[in-house]
């Protein structure tokens, strides 16, 4: 007797009732990973997460991050990196600190030179995490203590995300032509329409016509 199914295409199937057989393992590099994505509208704002690509490498997810993130929105800039290299903190309450609410230990044996992290906060939960700075140190967990001195007191959060500066693949400088298109698009901004000049010019127009 078959699997029966409000979907025909499992009907099609013809699978045994029962255990169903097991499934082969998937060969590796078959499917694609996630990266993050960080953009920056200006060049004096902050990189601020904007959402996950899916792709088979960081060049495609770059690529696939500039179409989906750029293409509608100012942007001067984009740093895309592997979710799994993140490190997440756990989430603190909206009147919390999120370095007030857990504390981790710096293994003794830590391995030298010093390496860059990159340090986002979430100001509120729903919000976006945002760039808040950059730490010199040996592991995760010294890096989070060393977030903790350098930005808490300025940047109270309920969450965090620190990433390795290497493991984030960023937008060159010498590549800033190609954001140069995106200011042009004057469409995306409600003030260049000028509604409220145009409605002006004509109740002006119909005054002088009406005098006339």
């Amino acid at each position: 007797m078959s699997l029966k199914s409000l979907d025909p295409r499992i009907n099609r199937l013809h699978l045994p009732d029962g255990e169903l057989p097991p499934m082969e393992p998937k060969a590796e590099f078959d499917q694609f990973e996630t990266f993050e994505v960080f953009a920056r509208k200006r060049d004096n704002t902050p990189f601020t997460y904007v959402g996950p690509v899916h792709a088979p490498n960081a060049d495609v997810a770059f690529l696939f991050a500039k179409e989906q993130y750029s293409r509608r929105s100012a942007c001067s800039g984009l740093w895309v990196v592997l979710t799994r290299h993140i490190m997440v903190s756990p989430y603190a309450n909206d009147d919390e600190c999120i370095y007030d609410s857990f504390e981790v230990d710096i293994p003794e044996d830590t391995v030298w030179p010093l390496e860059s992290y990159e340090v986002f906060h979430q100001k509120k939960r729903g919000k976006a995490h945002t760039h808040v700075g950059r730490v010199g140190a040996t592991s995760y967990q010294e890096a989070y203590h060393k977030a903790k001195t350098a930005f808490a007191a300025q940047h109270p959060a309920v969450n965090m995300w620190v990433v390795k500066s290497k493991n984030v693949l960023q937008s060159a400088e010498e590549d800033r032509d190609m954001w140069l298109t995106l200011p042009e698009k004057k469409y995306r901004e409600p003030a260049a329409y000028k509604v409220l000049d145009k409605i002006k010019r004509f109740k002006e127009e119909q005054a002088q016509d009406q005098s006339a």
